[in-house]
């Protein structure tokens, strides 16, 4: 992996990171029940997906480990 691509990984892992704690302090301070939840289901989500990023930017690290 190049070292933009992998720069830009790292950057949009934790602008993830940062969402994902965005969201669950947002859902803190909403009062109305439903929106709450959409919030930290959404969250949630988010932090699957920043799981992933980093799985993949762990997995990339071990194969070039190993080459």
């Amino acid at each position: 992996m190049s070292t933009n691509t992998e720069n830009y990984i790292k950057n949009q892992l934790m602008e993830t990171q940062e969402r994902v704690r965005d969201f669950r302090d947002i859902s803190h301070e909403v009062e109305n029940p439903e929106i709450k939840q959409f919030l930290r289901e959404y969250a949630g989500t988010e932090d699957i997906k920043a799981q992933q990023i980093k799985d993949s930017l762990d997995t990339e690290y071990i194969d070039s480990d190993q080459k």
